[in-house]
């Protein structure tokens, strides 16, 4: 039997949404699946009514006909996952659960069929790390269990392990990709993502909130550059069996950031800072730098994800 479409998990989430639309433009028979927990239905609204898309609103671990979708697929993008610092905070078990019983769910079935996966991961499994430039072997320090915080790093760490296993077991042709700071249209502040956070306070002229002292640094990079480095991966030989970093790596401080966004809306807002124990919990920890090397990812696939921030803000500002 051919294959006859690709599986895209977490597909009306942010990320999810821009790689469905790319796929439908390379006539791709795409086949979504996402319980919408985060994810929206009008994240699709550009090509929810496309003759080559199909919706099934279902977490994967519950989705009817999984096995059958699997086995008649192409490949698959496992993007299902709980998303934000806010929601981990909060709701530590599903976040535990979420990442680990759905990548479970997807692994199992992919392996039956040695169906070729693509798993996102994150650069939160980098951890307490102070290295300046984190590169895909670093040893990885994640901090104790009794700060929840880490909950989702670890979780995410385990994904990576077990798709390796799969890799090593089952022969499965699986790529890992560790995802910094994605960020653009459709991205919602809702669950503590920084960027909208501040695009929105900005718009209203209220005060943009800056946790702890505003000088981590991160690096944003632009989602439609992020799908155009996850479909390159996907398509290459050489990366399976592979993790790697997707992101850009030009280096802003959070409180720079919020300046620009200041700057780019010609905003009247000012800039508060709030405590990381009033904005999350108490021992909260943050990462001071999160800047990842992306020689593997030029290596393997050509690509560089490069759109200046100042562009990302203004395509982000216009498209909210």
């Amino acid at each position: 039997m051919n294959p006859s479409h690709t599986i895209v998990t977490g597909g009306a989430g942010f990320i999810g949404s821009h790689l469905v639309e790319r796929l439908l433009d390379q006539s791709k028979q795409v086949v979504v699946i996402d319980n919408l927990s985060t994810g929206t239905l009008e994240n699709l609204n550009r090509c929810r009514n496309h003759p080559n898309l199909k919706i099934l609103p279902h977490a994967v671990s519950t989705c009817p006909g999984l096995e059958d979708l699997v086995k008649r697929a192409e490949c698959i993008y496992h993007l299902a996952a709980a998303v934000g610092v806010e929601l981990v905070v909060k709701s530590p078990i599903r976040t535990i659960r979420t990442n680990l019983e759905e990548t479970e769910a997807i692994l199992e079935a992919a392996g039956r069929y040695g169906v070729r996966t693509l798993i996102t991961s994150s650069s939160e499994v980098y951890g307490k790390s102070t290295k300046n430039l984190f590169s895909e072997n670093d040893d990885l320090l994640i901090g104790p269990p009794h700060l929840g915080r880490w909950s989702y790093a670890c979780s995410k760490l385990m994904d990576e392990f077990l798709a390796l296993a799969f890799a090593r077991e089952r022969a499965l042709p699986v790529v890992l990709v560790r995802l910094f700071n994605i960020v653009g249209p459709r991205q919602t502040g809702q669950y503590g993502m920084v960027l909208p956070r501040f695009i929105g306070a900005a718009k209203k002229n209220a005060p943009i909130q800056v946790f702890g002292n505003g000088r981590q640094t991160r690096c944003f990079c632009l989602v439609h550059d992020a799908v155009e480095a996850l479909m390159r991966l996907q398509a290459c030989p050489a990366a399976c069996g592979q993790v790697f970093n997707v992101g850009s790596d030009h280096e802003i401080s959070i409180l720079d950031l919020a300046r620009l966004v200041i700057e780019r809306l010609n905003s009247l807002s000012t800039i508060e800072f709030l405590p990381y124990q009033v904005a999350y919990a108490p021992g909260f920890e943050d990462m001071l730098r999160r800047k990842p090397n992306l020689a593997k990812l030029i290596q393997t696939t050509g690509f560089k994800p490069s759109t200046p921030l100042q562009d990302i803000i203004d395509m982000t500002l216009r498209q909210q």
